[in-house]
């Protein structure tokens, strides 16, 4: 088995504040398997705070790259980027669209053996700003045709917070389900308070209220009239643990972050076996990685609206990309395996 690495950088179409600084662009590799005459692609992109860093995927990547010809066992190979979770995901995503290749069958079929999946729902989210522009975005997004919005919250005090989802409930009806992520800026008192408020605007859904280790904050917050989500705190905590605190009515999957699509289905069908919803979301990824996340969701059954509507957050991507957005929807590319082509060209 060969494997190759190919470094990129893509730059944002707008610079991204987050709690670990701000992202102005994406740098990552490009993993290439080939085994006999099949191929498959894969993406590592690390993101600080959610991987590891660019360094140590990067390093990672180069000792697969070097253990390769000499034992190229897949447990092998995955074993040497164990402690590098974006590593892991480049080497297992293409490991799986080699599988898929040989199997004629797109991804998500041999991620989990489905009937076929054209679609799958998304979700339009919408950064910080005033009541009045974050009702504007809303609208925006409405005529676009999400049916699903999500809203950052957590930089504002709560009764702003609070402000601004009434504004969107009135500008974009009763019948869009909303949803808000506050980042685990809150307190408990706060997120008592807001929940009430949400609650009142049928707010469906609460993600990562409180720090990521407070699971038993967010245990508390349950049956509260709005469902709590976590994402930072299934990093942090692990799903048997936060499955084991009764701490989420729904997680956040991000296969980067997780290790690899296989990693993400693993814990994802665990959450179903619990009761718990996996909303499948990216890390700001391109469109390899991007269009992994798009077939691991298509793997899922009943899967809810995802956060896989990214693309536009770069201002160029590394090609073409077999999953666009319409009408609030993201097609999935039925072809053999990943269906991502051009971006390796020699």
């Amino acid at each position: 088995m060969d494997i190759a690495i190919r470094p990129f950088e893509l730059e944002l179409a707008s610079p991204l504040e987050t709690a670990d600084g701000r992202i102005d662009r994406r740098e990552g590799f490009l993993v290439r398997v080939e085994d006999g005459d099949d191929s498959g692609l894969g993406e590592a992109t690390p993101l600080p705070g959610w991987t590891e860093s660019y360094e140590a995927c990067r390093d990672a990547l180069e000792r697969v790259v070097s253990i390769a010809g000499e034992d190229g066992a897949t447990d092998t190979l995955l074993a040497a980027c164990e402690d590098a979770p974006a590593a892991r995901h480049g080497l297992a995503l293409a490991l799986a669209d080699l599988h898929a290749r040989r199997e004629l069958a797109p991804l998500y079929r041999q991620l989990d053996g489905c009937e076929r999946v054209d679609y799958v729902p998304v979700n339009a989210t919408i950064g910080d700003g005033s009541p009045a522009e974050t009702a504007d975005a809303a609208g925006e997004a409405v005529a676009d045709g999400y049916d699903t919005i999500k809203l950052k919250v957590g930089v504002r005090d709560v009764a702003a917070d609070l402000e601004r989802v009434r504004r969107v409930r009135e500008a974009v009806g009763p019948e869009i389900e909303l949803r808000v992520d506050a980042n685990g800026a809150w307190t408990p008192a706060e997120a008592r308070t807001a929940i009430e408020g949400l609650a009142d605007e049928d707010v469906a859904l609460l993600e990562q209220p409180l720090p990521a280790e407070d699971l038993a904050g967010h245990a508390t917050l349950r049956g509260s009239g709005v469902a709590i989500g976590l994402d930072e705190g299934l990093l942090e905590c692990g799903i048997d643990t936060v499955l084991g605190a009764d701490a989420a009515d729904a997680i956040v999957v991000k296969p980067m972050a997780l290790g690899g699509p296989d990693r993400a289905r693993e814990v994802a069908a665990w959450a179903l076996e619990c009761d718990v919803v996996p909303i499948v979301t990216t890390t700001i990824d391109a469109v390899v990685a991007r269009t992994g996340a798009v077939h691991l969701a298509a793997s899922l059954p009943d899967v809810p609206a995802c956060g896989l509507a990214t693309a536009d957050l770069l201002a160029t991507d590394l090609g073409p990309d077999p999953a666009p957005v319409i009408d609030g929807e993201v097609v999935v590319p039925g072809g053999n395996g990943l269906g991502v082509s051009g971006v390796w060209d020699e």
